[in-house]
């Protein structure tokens, strides 16, 4: 077996994939093309966030089985790619938490106190004491938004600080944020009381420019705002403006939209610090992902085992062809449900009727949960910890079977809930490998899951649907399906498209202005 490390990793890593018996060829810096023309006689590829695994890439990799992330950062990876191939994406989650946490806590006292100002100001000669005076963190209002493993050590470290720690986190539980220590709130809310707003989410169609130009109004005048998470979650003309205003007192960015920046204001702004994505970057923590990756990669290739796959979960090889299926519809419903759904979710269960309920339903579970938490916290839920996460977050996981399907052979339903609402999906096989959501609380559907979708709840009138089309037609937006459902003859009605390229805020916003429309969503899968 050999395997190709094409980005830097710690030579640890290296050396336990040598002990493995595994032949190790270290080739960094390969461009696109030369990465190419050698991939195919690898079965392993270990990638830090400099290599960019391509449809193309992986399209050339003839034997690739698996392919090994040193970090948790999976932006630079085609997973669909790779899962139509059959080859094992590996990521280290967790491996970067203790020092992205640190980072954050050290930007937000060097915003507070000028410390990178102050220093450039000494080192010209100068003593400015009083431009650089600065505020205490003790007693300061932070809002987390998201409290997941780097959120909530951030969390842990400013409550050491005598900081009020408060938190958004859809996945968050009232029992689990008494535990923590902080006080759970809605978004709006945790940006009006604030003087401190860090961001711990991935970045996705939901969290893209969440901190805004309209946001920013309800903030306290002179916040601070931190974000050592994903570029485009702040946007950084919005920024900029509230920063020239004096609204917002202070920003640091250790992520940027376009990474490394080119002609950005903010670079080099009296009042922002800035550092070049180094949330990760410390020695301790590239040991730990190199060490562990190199392990993961080692022990799927000599013995099968697979951890931290982040699209195959454990499963015994002569179950394969049966599962699968079903482990790939039930993540999509999952996956579907979370990013129609708002709220905290307190309880999931996992109905299987039909054919899947004589299936080793373990792994399916798994998947569902997998899909369910992925687009709130993304690259740290895999196959392995999904059940662990949903547990620690107060998620209580129901699974129940049936052998009637009703008008299906087989079908798999999701109910989650929260203290306010509820919502169930419902997903079956069509020639007993195609995926589709065939039923959305009461509404009758025939959704094909994959791609990016726009969903709607609308009221069924006339001229919705071809309003809908003139908008995307306008935007050079191609419709690639489209999908309806109602409760009756007009009441309320959903409406799903499918389509081919991304939609831009602006036309989002024209889309919810348009009549009839009661609410939409940008889904992907």
């Amino acid at each position: 077996m050999k395997v190709l490390v094409s980005d830097n990793i710690s030579s640890k890593g290296v050396e336990i994939l040598k002990k493995a018996g595994l032949n190790v060829d270290v080739k960094t810096g390969l461009k696109p093309e030369e990465l190419k023309s050698v991939i195919g006689e690898y079965h392993a590829l270990v990638v830090r966030s400099a290599t960019k695994v391509t449809a193309d890439v992986i399209d050339a990799a003839k034997n690739l089985k698996v392919i090994g992330r040193a970090g948790s950062g999976l932006d630079n990876i085609d997973k669909a790619s790779a899962s139509k191939r059959g080859i094992v994406v590996m990521n280290t989650p967790g491996g970067n938490t203790i020092t992205t946490a640190e980072h954050t806590i050290a930007m937000m006292f060097a915003v507070a106190r000028k410390i990178p100002q102050a220093n450039a100001s000494m080192a010209k000669g100068q003593w400015e004491k009083k431009k650089f005076m600065g505020i205490e963190l003790f007693n300061k209002t932070l809002g987390v938004i998201g409290l997941g493993n780097i959120g909530g050590e951030v969390a842990k470290r400013a409550q050491g600080l005598g900081m009020n720690v408060i938190a958004y986190d859809p996945f968050l539980s009232e029992e689990k944020a008494k535990k923590m220590g902080v006080r759970k709130m809605e978004i709006a809310e945790l940006i009006k009381q604030a003087d401190f707003i860090t961001i711990h989410t991935p970045l996705t169609a939901e969290t893209k420019n969440l901190i805004n130009t309209k946001t920013i109004k309800t903030m306290k005048d002179g916040v601070y705002i931190i974000n050592c998470a994903r570029g485009g979650i702040v946007n950084e003309k919005d920024i900029y403006d509230a920063l020239e205003s004096g609204k917002v007192a202070g920003v640091a960015l250790d992520v940027f939209e376009k990474e490394p920046p080119e002609n950005n204001p903010l670079v080099g702004h009296e009042k922002v610090v800035c550092t070049p994505h180094l949330g990760a970057s410390t020695q301790e923590a590239q040991e730990n992902v190199a060490i562990a990756i190199a392990e993961q990669i080692a022990d799927y290739l000599v013995h099968g085992t697979i951890r931290n796959a982040v699209n195959f979960p454990s499963i015994p090889a002569d179950q394969v062809a049966v599962l699968q299926p079903y482990i790939t519809l039930s993540e999509k419903i999952g996956s579907f449900a979370s990013q129609i759904f708002d709220g905290g979710i307190t309880e999931v269960t996992l109905e299987y009727r039909g054919d899947a309920s004589e299936l080793n339903i373990s792994p399916v579970t798994i998947a569902a949960l997998k899909g369910l938490l992925t687009p709130i916290l993304e690259e740290t839920v895999n196959f392995v910890n999904a059940p662990f996460i949903a547990k620690e977050r107060g998620i209580e996981v129901k699974e129940t079977k049936s052998t009637d399907a009703g008008d299906y052979q087989s079908a798999i339903t999701m109910r989650i809930k929260s203290p306010k609402k509820a919502l169930s999906v419902t997903g079956t096989l069509f020639s007993r490998r195609d995926p589709r959501i065939v039923k959305i609380d009461d509404f009758t559907v025939e959704i094909v899951p994959e791609g990016s979708m726009l969903f709607m709840y609308n009221n069924d009138k006339p001229g919705v649907i071809g309003n809908i089309g003139m908008l995307l037609g306008k935007n050079n937006i191609n419709i690639a399906r489209m999908h309806f459902g109602r409760e009756k003859a007009g009441g309320t009605a959903i409406s799903v498209v499918n389509i081919d390229s991304p939609v831009k805020d602006k036309t989002l916003e024209e889309i919810k202005n348009l009549p009839n429309i009661l609410d939409v969503k940008v889904i992907n899968l």
